[in-house]
């Protein structure tokens, strides 16, 4: 994934207009405010509450292999 740095800099998210984190191994954009997961599709971060997903629970995540 490549993303101009500026463009991340300017994007928020458009639930809670909280700030955004890089997710480089899965291709997503998280949101430090209310956790939503945004697809970026290539290279394009799809902003779409929509199409974003919730994290998942703690105790219903796969442990890393």
């Amino acid at each position: 994934m490549n993303l101009d740095p500026v463009l991340l800099e300017i994007l928020v998210c458009p639930d809670c207009k909280g700030s955004l984190t890089v997710d480089q191994d899965n291709d997503e954009l998280i949101c430090n405010s209310c956790g939503l997961i945004y697809p970026v599709r290539d290279n394009i971060p799809v902003m779409l509450v929509d199409e974003a997903r919730r994290p998942e629970p703690e105790a219903t995540r796969q442990p890393d292999a």
